[in-house]
């Protein structure tokens, strides 16, 4: 499984705040949600990321409370995939519940703001196409990876029950 897009950089502790304010947790369309993804932090955002993005992080990515709003207004916006030094824990589970594929790699000050990325998702390996860096990330575990692939955690359980 691989994902292309472009590169957007941003710090340490982006909390779920910053992906998505508070004041839209009433939205239930993943589409509204994605209108508003980085607000906190990146207003124009989902504009950037309509070509295809990869958000490329610090550390602690998705930080703060647990909603899982979060996850779904980034993949929703057209982020492929994030990739940070590391996450929040529950953020990391969101997203795997949600197939918004995320690897954990020091990446930041490698890759430059708008270039082009590919990422292989099970070998854990970014490329760099516009500097021609590759950058090793730790692959994600077999499960997370079935669950993505599956389409999110749910499907992953309906297709394991046999309910579709």
């Amino acid at each position: 499984m691989k994902v292309t897009g472009r590169a957007f950089i941003y710090g340490d502790d982006i909390d779920t705040d910053v992906i998505i304010p508070g004041r839209y947790l009433v939205l239930q369309d993943p589409a509204e949600l994605a209108k508003h993804a980085m607000e906190g932090i990146d207003p124009d955002y989902p504009e950037k990321a309509r070509g295809g993005a990869i958000i490329v992080a610090g550390r602690n990515f998705g930080c703060g409370s647990s909603r899982e709003e979060a996850p779904v207004a980034l993949k929703h916006a057209n982020t492929r995939c994030v990739i940070a030094e590391s996450f929040a824990r529950i953020f990391y589970r969101n997203a795997i519940n949600v197939a918004l594929p995320i690897l954990e790699a020091s990446a930041r000050n490698l890759v430059g703001e708008g270039d082009l990325l590919e990422v292989d998702i099970v070998n854990g390996i970014i490329e760099d196409r516009t500097k021609g860096v590759v950058v090793r990330a730790k692959p994600l575990p077999p499960l997370a990876l079935e669950i993505i692939n599956a389409g999110g955690l749910t499907s992953y359980i309906r297709r394991r029950l046999g309910l579709g």
